[in-house]
């Protein structure tokens, strides 16, 4: 499961509530986000890594080990040469806050997501080229990117070219087709193809269904993992096939 800051008004009886349950389900919170900054913006920097270092502390309570980082929006008077060096410099602040810490024995990792122009106008990374180039820039293994598939299909497109580019940093997958944002194979990306390259590329991170069902959630949840884990069947198979 992902979070988004639901935590941020927790009683103490919350919390115990939540992580009694989670264990009860065997579930694991996976990655959170929430964060009121971003990391284009150098204003607003100190501020971006004093909620970081404040949400460390929750991510510990709840075993959670990854944080969604945002770029936030364009700055009217800045270039966006000025704002990409932003993302990189703040980014490198951050690793320096998280560099070597551990949460249930799994490595802090900080996942750089982009967004479309459709959902925000004003937002600044809406590319997942530039979003990798500054993860290679920042050079730092616990700052890795975030693919959001449906995001990068309405923004930009040409999928599967630019998730080879990216494994050597990828770090989370979100899976959403479009329109619409519903379960994959409701729409124009073809999800099958996306999991057998994600199985060739050797990914063995989580893909977040980060859809908005069109029928019965469970159901659907149910058929997107068995989508997911048969592409990754035949993608292993035809990776072994070529060896």
């Amino acid at each position: 499961m992902e979070l988004v800051g639901e935590y941020d008004k927790w009683t103490e009886e919350d919390f115990q509530r939540a992580n009694a349950k989670r264990k009860e389900l065997g579930i694991t919170f996976d990655c959170t986000a929430g964060l009121k900054h971003g990391v284009s913006n150098p204003a607003d920097r100190e501020v971006l890594l004093a909620e970081l270092r404040k949400a460390l502390t929750i991510m510990e309570r709840i075993e959670c080990p990854s944080m969604i980082l945002l770029s936030g929006d364009r700055i009217p008077d800045m270039s966006r040469e000025g704002q990409h060096q932003s993302c990189i410099d703040t980014l490198k602040a951050a690793a320096a806050i998280v560099e070597g810490k551990t949460i249930n024995g799994e490595r802090v990792r900080l996942l750089l997501e982009t967004i479309d122009p459709e959902e925000n106008p004003k937002y600044y990374l809406t590319s997942i080229a530039e979003a990798l180039e500054i993860v290679e820039m920042v050079n730092h293994p616990q700052v890795q990117l975030l693919y959001d598939f449906f995001h990068e299909q309405i923004a930009n497109g040409n999928l599967i070219a630019k998730l080879k580019k990216s494994i050597p940093h990828l770090g989370l997958v979100h899976i959403a087709d479009v329109p619409g944002r519903h379960e994959p194979g409701t729409g124009e990306i073809n999800y099958q193809n996306i999991f057998r390259k994600l199985a060739e590329l050797n990914y063995t991170g989580i893909a977040a269904m980060e859809f908005r069902p069109s029928g019965d959630p469970v159901a659907q949840l149910r058929a997107a993992r068995e989508m997911a884990l048969q592409a990754a069947r035949e993608g292993m198979g035809n990776k072994a096939s070529s060896a």
